[in-house]
């Protein structure tokens, strides 16, 4: 398994392999043979950015059994998704901003998060695992009170995308079985979600050959799998941690 991270170090953005709290520096492309230059930063001494960036970001609704039992809802026929804003993307570390003028809930939403690694248009499920690089985590922020605000348009795009809101990182981790992974998302020290990745209705698999038919992904889109029970509201000055063992702890305050 290897833990990649994007950085920005002396005031130039680079990206390495995170061994412990070390940084090896790499150079090139990260997703075509990235070279080794032999440098070393210590994690301490850089500022995390996100350790990709998207053209696009697909994110999944009613995508999990549990929260779908929950709600009263039925498995889809189809993966159920939207985009969320580039400009919402946003790295661990940072803050978290309530949009200007808006009082109303914002909430969290810890999700798995599969990074694509090459270019992929129309593949099959059993070809969709040779195209996925790796997995980090999600912070699915949404602005919830926009998202059914006017009763003839439901507002995903808008409620998900506002600056911050588009939360991911700190690392892409590649070598996992996503099927054992496990999602945990704690507010204030106060565990709020701890679901499997197996409950999903669509796979990461089927996720990226179904929505491959509908959109062409390129190196570094991602694709969030959809949350599980136990998502919540946030308040100012709040800190909220997605967690994901073999990827790290993705955390940020609200403010």
């Amino acid at each position: 398994m290897t833990r990649w991270i994007r950085f920005e170090h002396e005031g130039r953005a680079q990206f390495g392999s995170l061994e412990g709290d070390t940084i090896r520096v790499h150079e090139g492309d990260l997703f075509a043979a990235p070279r080794a230059t032999g440098a070393t930063v210590p994690l301490a001494g850089v500022k995390l950015l996100t350790p990709c960036v998207p053209t696009k970001m697909v994110a999944l609704w009613n995508n999990y059994r549990a929260l779908a039992a929950k709600l009263g809802q039925v498995e889809p026929p189809e993966p159920l998704w939207f985009l969320k804003a580039n400009s919402s993307f946003h790295p661990g570390g940072e803050p978290i901003r309530t949009p200007e003028g808006f009082g109303g809930k914002v909430i969290f939403e810890g999700e798995l998060g599969i990074v694509i690694g090459r270019r992929t248009a129309r593949v099959s499920e059993a070809d969709a695992p040779a195209h996925i690089f790796g997995y980090t985590c999600i912070n699915d922020v949404t602005a919830v009170d926009i998202l059914k605000k006017d009763p003839t348009f439901d507002q995903w795009s808008r409620s998900k995308s506002f600056d911050t809101f588009g939360v991911f990182g700190p690392v892409i981790a590649t070598g996992l079985d996503p099927a054992t992974l496990v999602i945990r998302a704690v507010l204030n020290d106060q565990e709020r979600q701890n679901y499997p990745a197996a409950d999903m209705f669509f796979s990461p698999a089927k996720l990226v050959s179904r929505i491959s038919h509908d959109v062409t992904f390129e190196p570094g889109d991602v694709i969030c799998c959809g949350t599980s029970v136990g998502v919540g509201s946030m308040k100012p000055g709040s800190r909220i941690t997605v967690s994901i063992e073999g990827i790290g702890e993705l955390t940020n305050d609200f403010l």
